[in-house]
């Protein structure tokens, strides 16, 4: 599986952004998808992930009630919908497959990650 996630850039706080993340392959509704982010000199962290098949989402603390994951298994497509940006939300968005339905908050649950986006968010 190949990941391309795009829809990154420049916005002020409070603004909104929608991430994409683009596969490759035909075996993308088999696997959960998940966003990470990495802001500099921190740690990659978990954001939000949806699971395969049922589609249950699950959400970091710090982003829950203002993003929002989604997926369209015909598009092989998964979103996450930013929105009231904080200046904290700033950080490169990776996109990532996992083969399974559970722990979906640890990198280590995933096989594939993809290149990255860059979000900033100005005060």
């Amino acid at each position: 599986v190949q990941l391309q996630a795009s829809g990154g850039g420049l916005v002020q706080a409070g603004g909104s952004l929608r991430l994409s993340c683009a596969a490759s392959g035909r075996t993308f509704s088999s696997y959960s998808m998940g966003w990470f982010r990495q802001a500099p000199g921190k740690e990659r962290e978990f954001v939000a992930a949806i699971s395969r098949s049922v589609g249950n989402t699950y959400y970091a603390d710090s982003v829950k009630g203002r993003f929002t994951i989604s997926r369209d298994n015909a598009k092989n497509t998964v979103y996450l919908q930013m929105n009231s940006l904080k200046p904290e939300d700033t950080a490169v968005y990776y996109c990532a497959a996992a083969p399974v339905n559970y722990r979906l908050e640890y990198k280590r649950s995933y096989d594939y990650w993809g290149q990255g986006t860059q979000v900033t968010v100005s005060s």
